[in-house]
């Protein structure tokens, strides 16, 4: 199951495992739970995959890995990842977002991320979404499920959190730092 780009994500995702030795399974199943999900039996009943990168990738939905990631994956972690950067990336890939940690190898844009950038809570990572999308504040709030006041609040807190004084600008560092694609 994918979820298009701009879909309210649920408040508790179900994760698919996907990794060799049981002991290993056993591991990322415990920091699906400790980062406030619940691990899916199959990937067809599931948002999104979690992998330690050990087997063949499920297509069909999003797979964030932790560890070296190879191939076509929605994101990847550290294998050290805690379980609030494991939250905040499952949401993200589960949302159509790409996910990459600041040292990532690839850089997409030509230029390294900024080591300062701001860590985003799952909520400013969408509605940033949003404002890329060119989405209006009630416009946003109707996508999102929450109120125009609550967008408005997000908005207050990227143009603080990215240092820009408008939309155009909180945008254009979201796409800099890669916390957001067009």
């Amino acid at each position: 199951m994918t979820v298009a780009a701009g879909a309210a994500v649920p408040q508790r995702l179900r994760v698919a495992i996907r990794a060799a030795p049981a002991a290993e399974v056993q591991r990322l199943t415990a920091l699906v739970v400790r980062s406030g999900h619940e691990a899916a039996a199959t990937t067809a009943s599931a948002a999104v995959a979690l992998t330690d990168g050990s087997t063949d990738l499920p297509p069909g939905i999003p797979v964030v890995v932790l560890g070296p990631a190879e191939g076509d994956v929605a994101g990847w972690l550290p294998a050290e990842a805690t379980p609030a950067q494991l939250d905040a990336a499952l949401r993200a890939a589960a949302a159509g977002l790409l996910v990459r940690p600041r040292s990532a190898p690839e850089d997409r844009f030509g230029s390294a991320a900024d080591e300062g950038a701001p860590l985003l809570t799952p909520r400013e990572v969408e509605v940033l979404t949003a404002l890329a999308d060119g989405l209006s504040n009630k416009a946003a709030a109707r996508r999102l499920g929450i109120s125009p006041h609550t967008v408005k609040f997000h908005v207050e807190q990227l143009f603080h959190k990215l240092g820009a004084s408008c939309r155009a600008e909180a945008v254009a560092k979201g796409l800099k730092q890669q916390i957001v694609e067009l």
